[in-house]
């Protein structure tokens, strides 16, 4: 078995950048968004697997061909014969969706639930499109902006000092009288909830005012504030950017990590970056999309404790290539540069490996091959020892 080139799905959700990806992929840049590149088997969005002699087939189908020689028997006795997570390039001009993803008996359970229900899998009012949970990791590849897990009980109060209205009175008093993740949870909830009735969509416009203003007296804390000017003027009337002011916000430089356990509330607000995750596409909303909001779905899957966000644990492999690894068995992740000297990347399992820019050089068992800006490829188990060299930018995604 040799290494197989991919024809995966690309996303044209409105947030996605009018050039990134379009760069990566010697697309036009016609002014058309391009947001995601799903590289997997989700049923959502597959990759396409070119073979010897012409034929295409699905990779879900290519796995269930041959599981063990696809997958390793590891892989297989762990998951069964499907791919445990799926690979993404993203690319965001605008805020993706406040939002969290649900952990895995309550995937399972809401999945079963609208099934019963006869729900289609298509339809818009859907929230659960399979029954997986979906932590996810993100490496960025640009400036990538983020909104991730809570602040401190007192920062968010210091945030909220002198800002005007019944929203922010609730926050505040729900904060000041219990300065835990309970009082976490019902001053989110307060937010989140307020553009459901006129009276707290006229509290979120008076709030929203107000920090403007204080942006523009010279605030104490320009970024926060810029931020909640900022998911405003994109999503007018929308609780999130007042709810921004709760959330942690980070700036990732290129190389740097982040991991999303399941249940994390979180946006990603711009840039580019490599986004791995468990294969599901189960994304519970509350804020800053024109998709379905579920503010009492994603109220039951939140975790609520405050604490700065997760980072991953990162090792140099040769070159510039660095290992990324989190809390999850689903996936691992190697992102970088290879440079001349040939570097060993994982060995065992399912990887998917694509070139982000420039060319490199891969050798396998089937021989050596060489790949360029935008093309992929699955290297099954089967193909064995894997070696990256040259000056490209790669990501592979592995089971660890």
């Amino acid at each position: 078995m040799t290494v197989y080139r991919l024809e995966n799905a690309l996303q044209r959700y409105d947030w996605g950048s009018t050039s990134a990806l379009q760069g990566v992929l010697g697309l036009p840049v016609d002014g058309r968004p391009a947001a995601e590149l799903w590289l997997g088997a989700h049923p959502q969005g597959p990759s396409v697997v070119h073979l010897p002699g012409g034929r295409d087939v699905g990779l879900a189908e290519l796995i269930r061909a041959d599981p063990y020689g696809v997958m390793g028997a590891g892989v297989v006795d762990a998951y069964g014969p499907r791919l445990p997570y799926l690979l993404k390039l993203l690319a965001a001009d605008r805020a993706l969706s406040l939002q969290v993803h649900p952990q895995p008996h309550r995937a399972r359970a809401g999945f079963n639930a609208e099934n019963r229900r006869g729900i289609a899998l298509d339809d818009p009012q859907r929230t659960y499109r399979d029954d997986q949970a979906k932590p996810e990791m993100v490496v960025a590849l640009s400036r990538f902006e983020v909104l991730s897990g809570f602040r401190r009980p007192q920062r968010i109060l210091t945030l909220l000092d002198g800002l005007p209205g019944d929203l922010v009175a609730g926050i505040r008093a729900a904060l000041q009288s219990r300065p835990t993740a309970a009082g976490i949870s019902r001053a989110f909830a307060l937010a989140v909830r307020a553009g459901q009735s006129s009276d707290g969509a006229a509290d979120l416009a008076l709030t929203v005012a107000a920090v403007a203003d204080r942006l523009e007296a010279g605030s104490d804390s320009p970024r926060a504030d810029e931020t909640v000017v900022a998911l405003a003027e994109q999503h007018p009337g929308d609780p999130g950017a007042v709810v921004s002011l709760m959330l942690n916000r980070l700036t990732l430089r290129p190389g740097e990590a982040m991991f999303v356990p399941s249940g994390h509330v979180h946006a990603y607000l711009s840039g580019c970056a490599v986004e791995v995750m468990a294969s599901s596409d189960n994304v519970l909303r509350a804020g800053l999309t024109h998709k379905r909001v579920d503010v009492d779905a994603l109220l039951d899957c939140a975790v609520f404790q405050p604490g700065p966000a997760a980072r991953p644990r990162m090792v140099p492999l040769g070159g510039d290539l660095v290992s990324y690894r989190a809390k999850t068995r689903e996936f691992g992740l190697v992102v970088g540069r290879p440079g001349a000297d040939a570097t060993t990347l994982p060995t065992q399992g399912p990887r998917v490996l694509v070139v982000v820019d420039g060319e490199v050089e891969v050798t396998t068992s089937g021989g050596v091959q060489t790949f360029t800006s935008g093309e992929s490829v699955v290297v099954p188990h089967s193909a064995g020892s894997l070696t990256v060299r040259g000056g490209g930018l790669l990501a592979l995604s592995y089971v660890p």
